[in-house]
């Protein structure tokens, strides 16, 4: 018996393993995206979650036992959405400006994302329970596994959708605004917040402090929105 080993053993069979394997994936997508200058698709969540999905496949390590670990990252989540009421600030008189047009806007966004989930989900046969796990995907992690514990869905599902919906708009969200020649950051960080919630708007924040005010916004108001369409779609699930 040598200290090494017994410190590894120790150190595998407790939660804090989780922790450290994320924050090492993170590191290695930051270091991946400064080689790939920047590139979306080197995204440096997108890497990380890559790698831990070959670790727990590869280790065959349920994913309870590493989120045993993980969950501290996960608790930072909220206190991380809270923070972007600090540009939010910044940018009030732009908010104040455009307030008319704000509430018909996240309005018709979250009843679409919200709405066609829904469809994509019942009429593809899927279960009842994933159809209403995928109806929050787009609120931001904390709400939409709250939604969805209330209407019957599995909330670590839920947070397997959000995550990828968040990628796909950080993916996208360039590219959709360029197609449909969206230039103003107001807009481009609207459609990020309702359609992509944290992790796009994250992306927006660092192209555009105004983008990433509104995007700020538009999660706290879409998670809001969110949380009184999911029960009425839901109940029509039954």
């Amino acid at each position: 018996m040598t200290f090494v080993p017994d410190f590894m053993d120790a150190v595998l069979k407790g939660p804090v393993w989780g922790l450290l394997a994320t924050l090492a994936a993170y590191q290695i997508g930051l270091m991946a995206n400064r080689l790939a200058k920047g590139n979306v698709l080197a995204n440096p969540v997108l890497v990380s979650v890559l790698l831990l999905v070959l670790l727990l496949s590869a280790t065959h390590i349920p994913y309870q036992r590493y989120f045993a670990g993980a969950q501290f990252v996960h608790f930072l989540l909220g206190p991380a959405t809270v923070a972007l009421a600090l540009p939010m600030y910044r940018n009030l008189h732009h908010i104040r400006r455009t307030a008319g047009a704000l509430l018909p806007a996240l309005g018709a966004g979250s009843f679409v994302s919200a709405g066609a989930a829904f469809l994509i989900g019942k009429y593809s046969g899927a279960a009842p329970v994933v159809t209403a796990s995928l109806i929050a995907h787009s609120a931001t992690t904390p709400i939409a596994m709250s939604i969805s514990t209330g209407i019957g869905g599995d909330p670590a599902l839920t947070a397997t959708f959000t995550l990828f919906t968040g990628i796909a708009g950080v993916l996208l969200v360039r590219l959709v605004s360029t197609l449909v020649r969206v230039t103003d950051a107001r807009a481009q960080g609207l459609a990020a917040g309702t359609a992509g919630h944290g992790l796009t708007t994250a992306y927006m924040l660092l192209i555009d402090e105004t983008a990433g005010a509104f995007g700020g916004l538009a999660i706290g108001m879409n998670g809001v929105l969110t949380a009184l369409l999911a029960p009425i779609l839901a109940s029509f699930m039954r």
